[in-house]
């Protein structure tokens, strides 16, 4: 699976974007995304989660009201719908997927770095007036 993350750009605090995961390679069907993000000095965090087992969704307390992940099978794509969103927000934002389907998935950036084997490239989010 090779993961194209998708969307970033610039944007004023209280607007909205949608970043995109796909896969340049196979089907995200069945497989778990998660969301990661890292600010400039900063540790990478988990945003936000999709599990391949049985679809459930988590969220950073930082984010949960604003931000949706939702999967498009049609055409192959995960989706992080961000809304209100806030200048903490600027990041380089990641997806990423286990190396097998049907799994859970994490927002624990420790556990993230053993439970995804596939990352992809990034994007980047700057909210500033």
């Amino acid at each position: 699976v090779q993961l194209q993350a998708s969307g970033g750009g610039l944007v004023q605090p209280g607007g909205s974007l949608r970043l995109s995961c796909a896969a340049s390679e196979g089907s995200l069907a069945n497989y778990a995304i998660g969301w990661f993000r890292q600010a400039p000095g900063k540790e990478r965090e988990g945003v936000s989660c999709l599990s391949g087992s049985d679809g459930r969704r988590y969220y950073a307390d930082s984010v949960k009201g604003r931000f949706t992940i939702s999967r498009d099978n049609d055409n192959n794509v995960v989706y992080l719908e961000m809304n209100n969103l806030k200048p903490e927000d600027t990041a380089v934002y990641y997806c990423a997927a286990p190396r097998h389907p049907l799994s859970g998935c994490t927002i624990s950036n420790e556990h993230g770095r053993s439970w995804y084997a596939y990352w992809g490239q990034g994007t980047l989010v700057t909210v500033s007036s």
